[in-house]
């Protein structure tokens, strides 16, 4: 199995198998990439790559970035494989677009039997790196009424997957025209999204 050696400056969105949406919210990561590179300095590649948790290309990648509204399902192989990415160094980040919490929290039990999920606390680094949310995630859509939650699975103390639950920040990163969000809640959704890069590629 390939490790994690050195990074490329692309970042990816994973194509999953089950009949979720991963391809929704066509502009948003487009849009982070462009937020960052002319926020916080970094050099992305402008267009996203595409990725399937199968695929020895997914340790090109330090980001990759997984979504959708319904049912993910990965195979005993592809489960295998993400597992040493992130073993390897890789990051998770998946956000719930609505509707995929029950099937996202199915699979990662079956991928991390042996790692709970555990919420993110407001003093986690990932809320104060470049940005500050002193309240930690912030909230982009109303959905059920919930609060935000940010989720983590780390791994020999670093975060390796973050599941972001009850804010749809994807949906926050897309076309203003889209989803017609105020500019100040487009503009917490990209810092957010922010912080997470400047972690990925800092720590």
């Amino acid at each position: 199995m390939s490790t994690v050696l050195s990074w490329s400056q692309e970042i990816a969105v994973m194509q999953y198998d089950g009949g979720g949406d991963w391809y929704v919210n066509p502009t948003s990561l487009p849009n982070l990439i462009t937020f960052c590179n002319d926020n916080i300095q970094t050099k992305l590649n402008p267009e996203p790559e595409v990725v399937k948790p199968s695929s020895p290309n997914l340790y090109r990648y330090p980001f990759i970035h997984l979504t959708g509204h319904g049912n993910v399902v990965f195979n005993d192989y592809e489960r295998n494989n993400l597992r040493t990415y992130l073993e390897s160094g890789g990051f998770l980040h998946i956000d719930d677009n609505y509707g995929m919490d029950p099937y996202i929290r199915r699979e990662l039990a079956l991928l991390f039997p042996d790692i709970a999920m555990q919420e993110i606390p407001n003093d986690h680094p990932i809320f104060h790196q470049v940005y500050e949310f002193p309240n930690g995630l912030p909230k982009i859509h109303e959905h059920d009424g919930k609060p935000p939650q940010a989720f983590g699975i780390f791994i020999d103390d670093r975060l390796a997957l973050l599941y972001t639950y009850e804010t749809d920040l994807g949906n926050g990163w897309e076309d203003q025209e889209v989803h017609n969000d105020p500019e100040e809640v487009r503009l917490k959704a990209l810092q957010m999204g922010a912080n997470i890069i400047h972690y990925v590629f800092n720590n």
